[in-house]
């Protein structure tokens, strides 16, 4: 087979012949609206959440669709869950710190722009990943805490509210009446609430969304580990560890014990993995391997960490992720007591898909 007669001289004639032609990268007047790119062959667009998230999937889905740019999509996602007294873990309803105030934390991330905005430890805000992404688009900072965000919020017409429900606030009271047997608390009188509901939840939503033109965004909001240490923040609103995103490879996120994807960067990890070629069920299967060697460690100043019985880590966490073209995935720490899934909408339609696990028990 005769080699093509290709010079030097030709390559780069051919290279100075691109850069003449004009510029069409991300830079629009609208941020609100995706970029035009050459869409993915066959693939089209794709969102995946946690498993709380079939509505924000659908919605985020129906978003992007109408050339909402990614972020914002799966912050109108998850705003449905956000709103939702039912779900205990996220926003309006979810559970509060040991002192019984709800605080919340989230984040997101632009792939198009590389840009990215938080909140945590905000109250009285029941849309935190929206005030996220007015951080992102009108300041040059990525995080803002506390009284700061929550003025900030105010400051752009958001309501205080009290996030706090009767569900919520009943949960708390028997947490604190039964957490230690050495206090005066007693249990409320005509306590219907059973143990299972005060169990600590590490409850989040994520959510990861892929245009048809091959740009990502996401968003990871949550009410936190619940009756935590007032003040503490988890992953959800730490870049690279609740969530991530690179336009050039794809987006993923994390829900669990957000320690642990702290320690481990676990989802800029994951796009990582995948910008190495991994696909991303391979890639969250690996985040989740790196936290198993990393706890083995830990347990030597936190036993708790560890479960010896069952020779595992004692937690449970999940990674969500896509890759740009198309493909998507999901892995879970533990199995527990049900078959792990997670949210997914395409051209299918929105639903539930399982997701493979390191331990079954």
């Amino acid at each position: 087979m005769t080699k093509p007669n290709i010079s030097r001289r030709t390559v780069l004639a051919a290279g100075a012949g691109l850069a003449g032609l004009p510029f069409s990268g991300p830079l629009r007047a609208n941020p609100h609206r995706a970029s035009t790119g050459s869409p993915l062959p066959a693939k089209g667009a794709v969102v995946i959440a946690s498993a709380n998230g079939l509505r924000t999937v659908a919605k985020a889905y129906q978003e992007v669709q109408g050339g909402t740019r990614p972020v914002s999509a799966a912050i109108q996602g998850v705003a449905i869950v956000e709103a939702d007294p039912n779900d205990i873990s996220v926003g309006y309803g979810g559970l509060p710190n040991e002192q019984g105030v709800v605080q919340l934390d989230a984040a997101c991330m632009d792939g198009i722009a590389h840009n990215a905005g938080s909140v945590a430890c905000i109250e009285n805000i029941m849309h935190p990943a929206q005030v996220a992404e007015i951080v992102m688009d009108h300041t040059d900072h990525v995080n803002l805490v506390g009284q700061g965000a929550k003025d900030f919020a105010l400051s752009y017409g958001f309501k205080e509210e009290n996030l706090l429900t009767d569900r919520a606030r009943k949960i708390w009271l028997k947490w604190r009446a039964s957490h230690s047997k050495d206090d005066d608390w007693l249990s409320p009188a005509g306590d219907e609430i059973k143990n299972a509901d005060f169990e600590r939840l590490y409850g989040t939503i994520h959510c990861s969304v892929l245009s048809a033109s091959g740009d990502v965004g996401c968003t990871t909001t949550t009410s936190g580990l619940s009756f935590k240490i007032p003040g503490r923040i988890g992953d959800s609103p730490l870049i690279g560890c609740g969530l991530f995103c690179d336009n050039e490879v794809g987006s993923a996120g994390a829900t669990g014990r957000g320690e642990s994807a702290i320690h481990s960067g676990g989802s800029w990890l994951v796009v990582e993995r995948m910008r190495s070629g991994d696909t991303p069920e391979e890639a969250c299967l690996y985040a989740l391997k790196r936290v198993v060697s990393q706890v083995k460690r830990q347990r030597t100043w936190q036993p708790r960490l560890w479960s010896e019985k069952e020779n595992r880590p004692s937690f449970n966490l999940s990674f969500y992720a896509i890759r740009k073209d198309g493909l998507f995935g999901s892995a879970r720490m533990i199995r527990g007591g049900d078959n792990p899934t997670y949210s997914v909408c395409d051209s299918k339609g929105a639903r539930l898909v399982k997701g493979p696990v390191l331990y079954e028990s």
